[in-house]
C-alpha cells in the first residue's frame, strides 16, 4: 500500500473548507488534517482538526514542523470586502501576514502551496479575464490579497494560484447568505429586492472551487488557474434565473446599477474569469449557475429534513 500525500487545509471551518473536506475526507490517496481558527465547527465530520492561529507566527510554525504536509491548500483569508476597508490591519494580517507566517514555515519540508485568491485583484474594467491579465486592484481586500500572491510566487516553494469570483453554496452551521438563498427567500416573503445590472461576474459554485483545489493539488500543477463557474451574468441576471428556477414572481425584482448603493469598498464591475487553462489542464468541468442552483435546490430539502 502506498504513502498517502499529507494535505494541511487552512479555512477548514468556512463553506470552501467544508467543500473540500466533504470531497477529500477518507480518499485513499490522501491524509487530511483540516485547521481553523478556534474549535472545530465541522459537525460530525470525523477528520482531523487541528486549531491554528494563522496569524501567531510561532503557532504555525511549530504546527507544520509537526505535521509537515506535502500539499497546503491555503482557503483561509478575511473576506468580507466592506469589513477589509474598514478595518485594513485586521484584514493585512488575516490575508498578508498569515499567507507568509505558511510559507515560511514550509521553507524546510517544501510542499506543493496551493493560495486560493479571488477576482477582486483586478480593476474591473475588463469583462473577461485570462491568467496573465495585469493585476490593478480598487478596494483594500484585492490589495491584500494580490500581496499574498506575490509572497506565494517568490517563495521558491513549488506554487499554485487558484483564482476564483463569487463563491456561492450553503454549509451546515454557516450562516452567511448568498445571492441564490438570499433571492429565494425574499421573494418567496413577497419581498422587492433591487439587484444591480452593471457589475458582472462568473459565479462559482463552492463545490466547483473545491474540485478545481483538488485538481491542482492531484495533477501537482503549478502557475495561476482561473477556477470559476462558466456563466458571465449580471446580479439582475443571476436573481432572474433563481426566481425562474423556483417559479417565483420575477416583477419583484428591481433593475437597478451599483451607484444607488453606498458601501465602504469599491467593487470592480466587470471581472468575468476565461476558465479555458483550467479546463485544458486540469480537466476543470464546472456546474452552470443553472444547475448550480438546482444542486442547492437539493440540499435546502436535505437541511430541512
Amino acid at each position: 500500500m502506498k504513502n498517502k500525500k499529507r494535505i494541511f487545509l487552512t479555512g477548514a471551518n468556512g463553506l470552501l473548507g467544508q467543500k473540500l473536506i466533504d470531497l477529500l475526507d477518507n480518499h485513499q490517496d490522501y491524509e487530511l488534517i483540516a485547521s481553523g481558527r478556534g474549535a472545530s465547527r465541522l459537525g460530525d465530520r470525523a477528520v482531523r482538526y487541528v486549531s491554528c492561529d494563522l496569524e501567531d507566527k510561532e503557532t504555525v510554525t511549530k504546527t507544520l514542523e509537526e505535521i509537515r504536509p506535502d500539499i497546503i491548500i491555503h482557503g483561509a483569508a478575511l473576506t468580507h470586502v466592506d469589513i477589509c476597508e474598514q478595518n485594513q490591519e485586521a484584514c493585512y494580517s488575516a490575508n498578508v501576514l498569515a499567507t507568509k507566517y505558511l510559507l515560511d514555515a514550509s521553507q524546510s519540508f517544501s510542499p506543493h502551496f496551493i493560495f486560493v485568491s479571488t477576482d477582486f485583484i483586478f480593476s474591473g474594467e475588463k469583462e473577461l479575464l485570462i491568467e496573465e491579465e495585469e493585476a490593478a486592484p480598487v478596494n483594500y481586500y484585492g490589495q491584500t490579497k494580490l500581496e499574498a500572491e506575490e509572497l506565494v510566487k517568490k517563495s521558491g516553494l513549488k506554487w499554485a494560484i487558484a483564482r476564483t469570483v463569487l463563491v456561492f453554496g450553503i454549509s451546515p452551521g454557516l450562516s452567511r447568505s448568498n445571492i441564490v438563498l438570499w433571492v429565494k427567500e425574499s421573494l418567496e416573503q413577497g419581498k422587492t429586492i433591487q439587484v444591480v445590472n452593471d457589475q458582472f461576474r462568473t459565479p462559482t459554485l463552492a463545490e466547483d472551487l473545491a474540485m478545481g483545489c483538488f485538481l491542482i493539488a492531484q495533477k501537482g500543477a503549478e502557475g495561476v488557474f482561473n477556477i470559476s463557474g462558466p456563466d458571465f451574468l449580471t446580479p439582475f441576471q443571476m436573481a432572474l434565473e433563481v426566481a425562474d428556477y423556483f417559479d417565483l414572481d420575477q416583477s419583484l425584482i428591481q433593475e437597478t446599477d451599483s451607484t444607488k448603493f453606498t458601501q465602504p469598498a469599491k467593487r470592480p464591475l466587470k471581472t468575468g474569469f476565461v476558465i479555458k487553462k483550467a479546463q485544458k489542464e486540469l480537466g476543470y468541468e464546472p456546474k452552470t449557475f443553472r444547475a448550480a442552483i438546482g444542486i442547492l435546490a437539493k440540499q435546502i430539502i436535505l437541511a430541512r429534513s
